[in-house]
């Protein structure tokens, strides 16, 4: 395991960092590509002087908007990637992303009703993030009360409280959507998915559920292996199964909260990447972790470049790109797992 480890997430660091280099160098502001990498080298230390032949603002589209946009891009990635294994190793589906349990709705419905009532600088930058974070905890915590029964939480319903909620919170944001007249195309662009207008201070806000969330679930791996034997089995070998799943699905739930509090919406990434890793190295897992967190990053990278250059001048929303992306994805495992099951989902 630790070789393919090393092999798999060595050739991972590598794409990732050749589609960084890449993304780094394209953009419609007409800066040259040795240009991009003057103004990179300039910033450090010793290549510091006094003669930079670069304007402030060439400076700053590089330095503030790209490179901040591209981590951002990768951290999200990663989040929404590490949510849909932890989603799809407790639930034993992989057809399960981060939005089973209305996360992204709960989400939702905080960041509109802000938009809505014209409340975006309450408490400035953050008020939209730190409420649609808020949100999407409290929508998790209703899941929660609404699956326990008798201090047990059962997967089948699980599954149907997101599912509820999903349409009710849904339905909730359609409506605000419907009465905002003036600000129906923030919300709606919102929705849609955006990394647009963003900054390194929400590069440093993902950081921090990133650093805590991706060690829990590489920490549960060889636990969500022994899941797919079925709950009663991993308790026979020593499973604690409901602190298993408590702390797992909390770990994924705030990682999407978080990605989504900055980004909005943007879909299929915990459905798409997973799987595809679970396809490339296998079930294990102990590989399939920190394989998609790196795949996760990777896939959002590509598609944000894809959703700010395709159109220049115009940018298309990100969450446009992957759901172009995805539900074509999707809809090959969807066909792939009834020839598997005789014609019969």
């Amino acid at each position: 395991m630790t070789y393919k480890l090393v092999w798999y997430g060595g050739a991972a660091m590598l794409l990732l960092a050749v589609s960084i280099v890449v993304s780094l160098s394209i953009g419609s502001a007409g800066i040259s590509i040795r240009d991009v990498w003057g103004i990179l080298l300039h910033q450090l230390p010793w290549f510091a002087d006094n003669t930079v032949p670069y304007t402030p603002a060439e400076i700053a589209i590089v330095t503030q908007v790209r490179l901040s946009r591209i981590l951002l891009a990768v951290l999200v990635g990663a989040c929404l990637a590490l949510a849909g294994t932890g989603f799809q190793g407790v639930l034993r589906n992989p057809l399960a992303d981060p939005y089973t349990l209305g996360v992204s709705s709960g989400s939702s419905v905080g960041a509109s009703f802000i938009i809505l009532f014209g409340l975006q600088s309450a408490i400035g930058m953050w008020t939209i993030p730190l409420v649609a974070f808020a949100t999407g905890t409290l929508t998790l915590l209703g899941v929660f009360w609404l699956s326990r029964n008798k201090g047990v939480i059962h997967i089948e319903t699980l599954i149907l409280s997101g599912v509820i909620i999903q349409s009710f919170l849904g339905a909730f944001v359609s409506f605000m959507v419907s009465v905002s007249e003036g600000v129906v195309n923030q919300i709606l662009f919102w929705l849609m998915g955006s990394l647009a207008m963003r900054s390194w201070e929400h590069v440093y806000m993902l950081i921090p559920f990133l650093a805590v969330g991706f060690p829990l679930l590489l920490a549960y791996g060889q636990s969500l292996n022994l899941f797919v034997l079925g709950e009663r089995h991993a308790a026979h070998l020593g499973i604690r199964v409901e602190r298993t799943k408590l702390i797992v699905l909390i770990s994924s739930t705030l990682l999407t909260a978080a990605a989504v509090s900055v980004s909005g919406v943007i879909g299929f990434v915990g459905l798409v990447v997973p799987h595809l890793i679970r396809l490339l190295v296998g079930p294990d897992y102990r590989l399939i972790t920190p394989l998609s967190a790196i795949g996760g990053g990777i896939f959002i990278l590509w598609a944000d470049t894809l959703a700010r250059m395709a159109l220049t001048p115009k940018e298309i929303p990100l969450g446009v790109v992957t759901a172009l992306l995805g539900a074509p994805f999707f809809a090959y495992l969807l066909h792939r797992r009834k020839l598997k099951q005789g014609g019969a989902l």
